[in-house]
């Protein structure tokens, strides 16, 4: 379309649907299909969005949430109604924690049984209001265009999250004529020539500056420029939470990830500096380390907070400067930004990227015959610089996050929510968006048993994922936490687990069983070898905890 140049289609409530996510670019659906919404699986026959079926809710709509992440456009999703939808929650929480766009389409009852407790029946403006960013229901069919158009925009601008539309089974019956939509665009916010100039008054009058990145909204373009900046600046540069793949770590001014376990002496530098550049980040309780890193609602440090979502500016902490603005309209904005002739905190990024290595770089030795940090070093040294590593939530992710460097955007897909069995369905979205790319799932045997049902979904699919399964026999963060409150006391904790290389093997898949460092390499290569889906069983010690303490340590106080 060109102009005021209109065209004009006409089709059932589920054609119509589906052409326009065709019009505004879907690039794949995620579903559990449903009775509730056959109108538009019938037009996903003849459609050009791939379609992925999966074998849960709750994993097709982590799926979605991932490829949202990946492409900062709208992951796909469709359910049926009632159980489907509840099922779905899951990923829908991820989606909205992690500031990621995507759509959840689900199911409805029929219209005019409203109101009598139906057929798996649920009010869902009720039940996902306080998690998606807006809920409806599309009554019209005429109103399809209408309604996918603006859940497109809500689900992307200013902070990104989830959009929910019911789909009444009579919207998607009924016929009508609607106009075609044109491709989307996301839009994106700038900051104003004064809060520049301004930013660069307050760097210039910095002595100990830090800039710390998070959310999302990021793209390449934005990344590079964001380095640039830095190197004129010299300026140290930390990550948020699970947040490591905006900036190279291993740049000269890479200062480590301020989230879980943190380095404390980049603790310290957060809590001594005396301007905080926090860009696109919310400082949200597991990077603040429970809020106690900046003081709410006035930080000791002069804080420059930089958000495409304006209710997120002043919402916890009260900024000195707000800059209304997406990481992509800012960092654009940067190449502008000039140092002054003397940095006066010049040596600091050098220090900072030293302590961080320092820390990262500590290979500890860990209780069993398994030593986990020789598989990360052996997948340093071999993994290529574009891999995608994923995981869930668990303690296993510790050494992903402590020993692994990121050194390109797109390539961590990790829950800020902390939501277990994340890592499976996120390795699938990541295989079928980048099958060129080596995608690496990391589970603990708790973890991945959350969404073990979606290997067959990489299998059907061809998602050519490697998984390695770190099997310690229990909620390893759980007892964990347990042992240190209630030493001796176990309680519910424990795990009785299947022989995970014979499940995916029972899948069709090739899988084996590691019991040592030395077996992971030639394992993993073989594994690499067999050109479709793969996993790794590892059996570690459950005394080894955390790359750091024992569970005999922890219990000791």
């Amino acid at each position: 379309m060109q102009g005021n140049e209109t065209r004009r289609i006409a089709g059932t409530g589920g054609f119509l649907l589906v052409k326009a996510l065709e019009q505004l670019g879907a690039g794949r659906v995620f579903c559990v299909p449903g009775e509730s919404y056959l109108p538009v699986l019938d037009a996903l026959h003849d459609a050009a969005i791939p379609v992925t079926v999966c074998r849960q809710e709750g994993g097709a709509a982590m799926m979605a949430e991932a490829w949202g992440k990946l492409t900062g456009r709208p992951g796909i999703c469709m359910v049926t109604r009632g159980p489907g939808a509840t099922n779905a929650a899951a990923g829908l929480h991820v989606a909205q924690q992690d500031s990621s766009p995507m759509i959840l389409f689900v199911g409805q009852i029929e219209t005019g049984m409203r109101g009598r407790d139906a057929f798996q029946e649920v009010d869902y403006r009720q039940m996902f209001g306080g998690i998606a960013k807006w809920v409806a229901e599309i009554e019209d069919p005429a109103r399809i265009p209408e309604m996918l158009s603006r859940a497109y925009h809500v689900a992307t601008s200013g902070r990104p999250g989830p959009v929910v539309l019911a789909l009444p089974e009579d919207t998607l019956a009924r016929t009508a004529e609607v106009v075609e939509l044109p491709p989307f665009r996301p839009v994106e916010t700038h900051p104003s020539l004064a809060q520049m100039a301004e930013l660069q008054k307050r760097l210039w009058a910095a002595r100990r500056p830090l800039a710390i990145l998070g959310g999302s909204r990021w793209n390449d373009a934005a990344r590079a420029a964001f380095a640039r900046f830095a190197e004129r600046f010299r300026l140290p540069v930390a990550c948020s939470f699970r947040r490591q793949m905006l900036f190279d770590n291993l740049h000269p001014n890479y200062a480590g990830d301020v989230g879980i376990g943190i380095n404390p002496a980049l603790a310290e530098r957060v809590r001594e500096a005396d301007l905080l550049l926090l860009v696109g980040g919310r400082m949200s309780e597991m990077p603040s380390q429970s809020y106690e890193l900046l003081d709410i609602p006035a930080p000791r440090q002069t804080l420059v907070h930089v958000h495409a979502g304006a209710e997120e500016l002043g919402r916890v902490y009260l900024p000195d400067l707000a800059i209304h603005a997406t990481p992509i309209g800012f960092c654009a904005a940067l190449e502008g930004l000039q140092p002054p002739n003397e940095i006066s905190w010049s040596g600091s990024a050098d220090e900072a990227h030293k302590s961080y290595l320092g820390w990262s770089g500590a290979r500890p030795k860990v209780p069993g015959a398994l030593q986990m940090a020789q598989v990360m070093d052996w997948l340093e040294e071999n993994l290529p610089e574009d891999a995608v590593l994923t995981n869930g939530a668990g303690n296993y992710a510790t050494w992903v996050h402590r020993f692994h460097r990121f050194r390109r955007n797109n390539t961590q897909l990790a829950p800020t929510s902390g939501s277990m069995g994340y890592g499976l369905p996120a390795a699938v979205a990541a295989g079928l968006h980048s099958p060129g790319r080596r995608v690496v799932c990391f589970a603990g045997d708790g973890c991945l048993q959350m969404t073990m049902q979606e290997f067959g979904t990489a299998v059907q699919d061809g998602s050519a994922i490697i998984v390695v399964v770190v099997d310690n026999g229990m909620y390893g963060t759980i007892r964990m936490h347990q042992e240190r409150e209630f030493p001796g006391r176990v309680s519910a904790t424990s795990l009785v687990n299947p022989d995970f290389a014979a499940l995916a093997r029972a899948y069709g898949a090739h899988a084996e069983t590691v019991l040592t460092a030395d077996e992971f390499g030639p394992a993993f290569e073989r594994a690499a070898a067999s050109g479709g889906p793969a996993l790794l069983h590892l059996k570690l010690d459950p005394e080894a905890i955390t790359p750091a303490r024992s569970l005999s340590q922890i219990r000791a106080g």
